[in-house]
């Protein structure tokens, strides 16, 4: 059955065959991690350990997005999946469990509102014209939502205006916990809020603080992007979770392989706050783009359009 991967690894490292197992598959993981190039026998004895596992809790185990420990539980399962990560690009299987269901995402924005607030939304009929203003509107009636997206905002406009950069590093981190402990439907209704003028659609891009959060002073090369979020256990899974929810297939009728939208935007959301934050590219549309360029790729060209086509013509997006 399946389990977080916490538990199973406790479960495993009580039993001395599957302890014996996971220590290798611990090895294994490090040498990739430290860019060590295994041997042929080395490759082979990881993926046996791998395939060892057999049954093992270990081996079907998954993370919750929103779960105490989280990092850490991800650590489990890219030690436990470390031959995914072979090659460009190969991150067949989500960490995460169960994807988001369409119905689950359907909010009626003065029911929401009228929960938080105890009373009717009357305040809130001047914002009619621009949804995204509504949106952080209904937001500030959440103590939380207020709480953390002050904080976010607070970090990631530190610095601007003036010679100092931001920290992005804490940037990031802010506004993983926003969209991690604040509700859905608070979180998707501010970043996907439908505008019909460009006064709205500024507000919805600047969401994020995109100065701080998305923008370099220069646009790195996508596959150095590629590079950053592979080494970190948050941006690689959340990479792996856009891929599974968000892949595009040309022959599906709505251009999406689980033809689950919420799941999408669910996993699009988890990208946000990693080195590989997406975001909308103007004031009036909704597309959206990596800060990076393929320039320059050299024999790599292929590849770089791959990453940067994932999010800029992405059917499911």
């Amino acid at each position: 059955p399946s389990s977080d991967c916490v538990m199973a690894e406790q479960l495993c490292l009580s039993d001395s065959t599957c302890n014996a197992t996971y220590r290798t598959l611990e090895n294994c993981a490090l040498a990739k991690t430290r860019l060590l190039s295994l041997d042929h026998d080395s490759r082979v004895r990881c993926l046996n350990a791998e395939l060892d596992l057999g049954n093992s809790s270990l081996l079907h185990c998954k993370c919750h997005r929103r779960m105490k420990r989280q990092e850490q539980c991800l650590r489990i399962f890219w030690t436990v999946h470390s031959s995914m990560t072979d090659g460009y690009f190969n991150l067949e299987t989500s960490p995460y469990e169960n994807p988001a269901n369409e119905e689950r995402w359907k909010t009626d924005y003065n029911k929401l509102a009228a929960l938080v607030s105890g009373k009717n939304c009357s305040q809130l009929a001047g914002d009619a014209t621009n949804p995204c203003l509504r949106a952080t509107h209904v937001c500030n009636l959440s103590k939380k939502c207020f709480r953390l997206r002050t904080d976010y905002a607070s970090i990631c406009t530190k610095g601007a205006g003036s010679e100092d950069v931001c920290d992005r590093r804490k940037c990031h981190r802010g506004l993983r916990n926003f969209f991690e402990k604040v509700p859905e439907d608070f979180t998707k209704r501010i970043l996907f809020c439908p505008c019909k003028d460009e006064f709205c659609g500024e507000r919805r891009r600047k969401t994020i603080v995109p100065d701080c959060s998305f923008q370099y002073d220069t646009k790195p090369n996508c596959l150095w992007l590629l590079d950053s979020c592979l080494e970190d256990h948050i941006c690689k899974s959340r990479l792996a979770d856009f891929q599974q929810n968000c892949q595009p297939v040309d022959m599906s009728p709505d251009g999406c392989s689980l033809h689950n939208h919420a799941a999408c935007l669910q996993a699009y959301m988890g990208m946000i706050g990693t080195p590989m934050t997406p975001n909308y590219v103007s004031n009036s549309s909704v597309e959206v783009s990596l800060w990076c360029t393929c320039e320059n790729s050299g024999n790599q060209k292929e590849k770089c359009d791959q990453i940067l086509g994932m999010f800029e013509s992405n059917k499911c997006l």
